[in-house]
């Protein structure tokens, strides 16, 4: 069975309700997702509010893009230097 995905501001909202002194596996229980899930979550949105987790998301958007474009300049860089080997 495949679990609910949860967005960002959802995952907040539920590691403020264990700050406040719930069972991570009450919460777990609840929400229909492994201790497990919690504890990953935890680590990655620790000590973030709403906004700083938007801003998070998307800078790792804007890395995802320049990442692309860097790929496909050297994609292109690459066949530059073919072509100019082939003329020579």
């Amino acid at each position: 069975m495949k679990g609910t995905r949860y967005r960002e501001e959802q995952i907040v909202r539920i590691l403020r309700e264990i700050g406040e002194g719930r069972s991570v596996a009450e919460a777990a229980r609840q929400y229909g997702v492994s201790p497990g899930t919690v504890y990953r979550w935890r680590q990655k949105y620790d000590d973030m509010d709403v906004s700083a987790v938007r801003r998070l998301r998307e800078l790792e958007l804007e890395n995802a893009r320049l990442k692309r474009l860097v790929g496909q300049q050297a994609l292109d860089n690459d066949a530059l230097k073919e072509l100019l080997r082939g003329k020579s």
